[in-house]
């Protein structure tokens, strides 16, 4: 497993450094990062987006500027990636940037606290190892390798050299034709378009949930051809029972609902009551052959609500390894324990930062 021990880390690095420091992007990810440089006394000099983005913005308190006029500015400096991004283009963009400026892309968590640093590596080293050992292939053992140097350093070339397409973890799974596939965390419809590629069509039945109403309501025009009997839908979220929850719908794929904290300040109209079921509840006694787990940080919350289902069926799974910061080990060791004899196979497919990172269990 990579080396927790002699790795650098990156706050420590940003800490020290006499180098003006800039912030490329704007938005919730680029506050977060802002909240902690605070934290960590790091010191941001700028803002910076992408030539077309720039057109007089402002960004806490400083004037968002090109690239070029960041290098007039502060000459050698470094880069700090505030967004995400699976577009080749922006990638490049990225990479180039990289290679003219010390560049990286600091890990914040997509929901929930908590940091992945140096010292949470060390603190949590018996997991991570855990996790390390139980991979089955070579590549699996890279990919997580590239992850863990990545979230300490910041550096995205270890992420890079290791990702593959989305059709490598398709041929992971080896769908077949007469599979009946749950779709936790549906979106609207992409990921059962996915699936409906790559078994030619031909499946036995479909369950998906989706908690957002026009994400739902999208989903059921995009399919709309499915027989009711074979493609069965309900607008809620994945959970460990059936509840309602409180929610802030924000739209959009990464953070379409996330959980209301109490107390934290927040437009009262953006907070929703939400349907939360249980898979176990939801597809009864239909044996299950595939789940996928993309539920914007509440995929533990859906495993233990699958775990009849699991423990019952022994189904293929696809579970998203990034929302939250222990996720990596977490849901991995959960998985086994649900089922100790799943084949673990880590994947991450083309992102800046970590995210889109993928556990299949087979």
């Amino acid at each position: 497993m990579y080396d927790i021990t002699g790795a650098v880390s990156l706050w420590d690095h940003l800490a020290e450094t006499s180098k003006p420091i800039i912030i490329y992007g704007m938005g919730d990810g680029a506050q977060k990062i802002l909240d902690v440089c605070s934290l960590k006394n790091v010191k941001i000099s700028g803002f910076m987006a992408s030539d077309d983005f720039v057109r007089g913005h402002s960004f806490a308190g400083f004037e968002v500027k090109k690239l070029s006029d960041i290098e007039r500015q502060f000459g050698d400096c470094i880069i700090l990636v505030a967004f995400g991004t699976h577009i080749d283009e922006v990638i490049q963009r990225i990479i180039a940037i990289s290679d003219r400026h010390e560049l990286y892309a600091p890990d914040v968590p997509v929901i929930g606290g908590g940091l992945f640093t140096k010292e949470y590596a060390e603190e949590h080293r018996a997991e991570l190892e855990r996790v390390y050992s139980m991979l089955a292939d070579e590549k699996s053992k890279q990919v997580f390798d590239g992850w863990l140097e990545y979230r300490i350093t910041g550096r995205i070339h270890p992420l890079l050299r290791n990702q593959t397409d989305k059709a490598e973890g398709y041929e992971i799974l080896d769908l077949g034709g007469n599979e009946t596939y749950a779709d936790l965390g549906a979106y609207n419809g992409d990921t059962i378009t996915e699936f409906l590629e790559v078994t030619g069509g031909q499946f036995n039945k479909i369950f998906a949930m989706e908690p957002d109403g026009k994400n739902y309501s999208k989903m059921k025009r995009i399919h709309y051809k499915l027989s009711p009997y074979d493609f069965r839908t309900v607008n809620a979220g994945a959970w460990s029972c059936d509840t309602v929850c409180e929610f802030i719908s924000k739209g959009g794929r990464n953070s379409s609902l996330i959980p209301y904290e109490k107390g934290k300040p927040v437009n009262p109209s953006r907070i929703k009551e939400i349907e939360m079921r249980s898979l176990d509840s939801f597809v009864k006694d239909e044996r299950i052959t595939y789940i996928k787990y993309d539920v914007e940080g509440s995929e533990s919350e859906a495993l233990d609500g699958s775990k009849t289902v699991i423990k019952r069926d022994k189904p293929k799974l696809l579970v998203s390894l990034y929302h939250r910061t222990e996720d990596m080990f977490a849901l991995p060791i959960k998985v086994t324990e649900l089922n100790p004899s799943y084949k673990l196979y880590l994947r991450q497919h083309p992102y800046i930062p970590a995210w889109d990172m993928n556990l299949y269990c087979i």
